[in-house]
């Protein structure tokens, strides 16, 4: 194996140089001859004079090449800094040395650690009682003055609420008089208006009477028969031998009867007005229908 392995780098060798001087040819300087003789290997190396010197140098500049030089690491460093620092930052507790040649009363100590601990208990005992007690008296000044606060709100709603009332009660009764004013000057108006009426009725009606006397027997249009309706229904007044009483009951006798008359116009006046709706809404209904039939009629001609 020793022989195999120098004709190997002999022949690396040789073709190392051949590629560093492309213009000589390659011709291995190198021949091997093996035999196998009895299961064992043998290996005849000659190498060249002028090849054998450079073949160790090329060797150990493989071998140089071969092995890198291993790079240091800085992280390991860091880490033992590091370590280091945390060592120093940790507190160093002192343990209290015991005087020598002394005894230690333990049982004095912790007495004293106990009266330490109450008079601080008491203390805080103290601060919590007075905290509270003020606290108290805090709460009661704010329920006094709530208590102060509603029974003003109190006051001040209860005078609201009266001026409120007395401010309706005012207006009611002024709403009343005005009310009662308006139906006396109503009534008057009415009065008097029934009374110039009655006035022309009678002197209308002796007109009219003269004018159908003076005509005999000629046929009565429907204007005359309303006119003629008209004056016997209005009825002449005879108030001039009535006292105070009875005119005040004639006046309200005529006053129900204008009531009447205007309760009935009224409706009289509704019902024109819903018959001419109907009457309107018909007559869409029937135009609606006519446009339908229309459209059905032209359809059908197409058809």
């Amino acid at each position: 194996p020793n022989r195999f392995s120098l004709l190997l780098h002999a022949f690396i060798n040789e073709y190392l140089t051949s590629l560093r001087n492309p213009s000589c040819p390659w011709v291995p300087a190198a021949c091997c001859v093996l035999c196998c003789v009895s299961q064992e290997e043998v290996v005849e190396v000659e190498v060249a004079p002028e090849a054998a010197p450079e073949e160790e140098v090329e060797e150990e500049e493989v071998e140089e090449e071969a092995e890198p030089e291993p790079e240091p690491e800085p992280e390991v460093v860091e880490e033992e800094v590091e370590e280091g620092e945390q060592d120093e930052e940790k507190p160093k507790f002192k343990v209290p040395k015991v005087p020598d040649g002394e005894k230690v009363d333990f049982d004095d100590l912790h007495k004293k650690r106990q009266n330490k601990d109450l008079i601080e208990l008491q203390g805080l005992i103290d601060v919590h009682f007075e905290n509270r007690k003020k606290e108290e008296e805090e709460l009661i000044a704010l329920k006094s003055r709530i208590e102060k606060r509603r029974s003003e709100r109190a006051e001040i709603q209860r005078v609201r609420t009266e001026k409120d009332k007395e401010r309706q009660a005012r207006r009611e009764e002024e709403r009343l008089k005005k009310e009662e004013m308006d139906q006396r000057r109503k009534a008057d108006d009415d009065a008097k208006k029934k009374s110039a009426l009655t006035n022309m009725g009678s002197s209308y009606s002796s007109s009219l009477q003269k004018a159908d006397t003076k005509r005999g027997g000629k046929k009565q249009t429907e204007r005359e028969k309303k006119k003629k309706i008209l004056a016997e229904r209005r009825k002449p007044l005879n108030i001039d031998h009535l006292n105070e009483d009875k005119l005040k009951d004639k006046a309200k006798d005529l006053w129900e009867w204008m009531h009447q008359l205007e309760s009935e116009k009224y409706e009289h006046i509704e019902k024109l007005k819903r018959q001419k709706y109907e009457v309107i809404s018909l007559r869409n209904r029937i135009d609606e229908l006519q446009k339908h039939s229309k459209k059905g009629a032209a359809a059908r001609r197409r058809k």
